[in-house]
């Protein structure tokens, strides 16, 4: 019942957004107007540098892997998707490390966390008076910092636990008991190999920044003068997309659709002085080439048939096995 009041508060977060954000046939005129004169060069450029972020994500999840001694080809690492899915395809394809299998999942996330931790908390600090001159950009830089805040804070929380072993004097039913183990061990684990630990970070931040370079490439693609009067300053430019990495990473709308476009419209439009229409079309166009370049591991995902497996396997039954695994991980711990 949950799922479907989250799925239908979505649904209507999306809709309204789009509704909000493209209601203006002015915008929509000036829009088109930005897609003629677009110079697409840079569009392609945009899909190069995603593509390279898949390529930083692949290294960094093949060097957590050799660190649990488990070995996957580069096309079986390149052609799968989130944590669950990720999660069910080590699970399925070494049966014999189903431990090392979760962690380095759960640590593949973590380090990438980290990453985007230590960028914003650099780029923010460098841009922190233009970010909060306006009270529009104020608001959602105030809402980045209380994430930004709680984030460090839970990093810090399960840093102090696993260090102290702490997890073993919580509650069998404490909420969120086994992911901390999970955590502790991966934290043990990988902070005995450090030097593929210090890789795995070098990657993350690459593929961050990869991800950064690919809205830029979407900018530079508009960058005339009735769009950005004063050109492209990609300090400041990079400065705008933590918060709406962060903020669009909320499950409030479906994969940011709408939300992502307002941020960047109050954002650019204030600290880089680029036209409303031209902001907004940003937003999509980031996201139609990250959909694009993500379109094959969806293809994968409704193809894969896993090892000892005769038929396609949905999502939700993959769910359920790996939190099942993950409860007697916790309960062996």
């Amino acid at each position: 019942m949950k799922k479907i009041l989250l799925t239908l508060f979505q649904i209507a977060v999306t809709v309204g957004m789009l509704i909000w954000v493209f209601h203006d046939p002015n915008q929509r005129a000036k829009m088109a107007e930005a897609l003629r004169t677009a110079d697409y060069r840079w569009v392609g450029a945009g899909i190069l540098a995603y593509i390279l972020v898949e390529v930083f994500a692949v290294f960094r999840w093949q060097i957590l892997l050799r660190v649990q001694k488990i070995r996957l080809s580069f096309p079986r690492v390149a052609g799968t998707g989130g944590d669950i899915i990720k999660s069910y395809l080590l699970l399925k394809e070494t049966p014999d490390k189903k431990a090392g299998a979760l962690l380095a999942v759960v640590f593949d996330r973590l380090i990438g966390l980290v990453a985007l931790v230590a960028i914003t908390v650099t780029l923010v600090s460098l841009r922190f008076d233009i970010l909060s001159q306006s009270p529009e950009t104020r608001r959602l830089l105030w809402i980045l910092l209380f994430l930004l805040g709680t984030s460090i804070t839970a990093l810090l929380t399960s840093f102090i636990i696993s260090g102290f072993n702490l997890f073993h004097w919580l509650p069998h039913k404490f909420p969120g008991r086994e992911k901390l183990i999970e955590v502790s061990a991966a934290y043990h684990l990988y902070a005995r190999h450090w030097i593929a630990t210090f890789l795995a970070f070098g990657a993350s931040l690459g593929a961050h920044l990869a991800t950064f370079t690919t809205f830029l490439c979407v900018a530079y693609a508009f960058n005339v003068p009735s769009a950005f009067p004063e050109g492209v300053k990609v300090l400041d430019f990079f400065a705008v997309l933590p918060i709406e990495r962060t903020i669009t990473a909320l499950p409030i709308s479906f994969a940011g659709l709408g939300l992502r476009e307002q941020i960047l419209q109050v954002m650019l439009h204030n600290v880089c002085h680029a036209s409303v229409a031209v902001s907004k079309l940003i937003g999509t166009m980031g996201f139609l080439i990250i959909f694009l370049c993500c379109l094959p591991g969806g293809i994968v995902y409704f193809f894969y048939k896993p090892s000892g497996e005769t038929r396609h396997v949905r999502m939700r039954e993959m769910q359920t096995e790996v939190a099942t695994l993950e409860h007697e991980i916790g309960r062996s711990d």
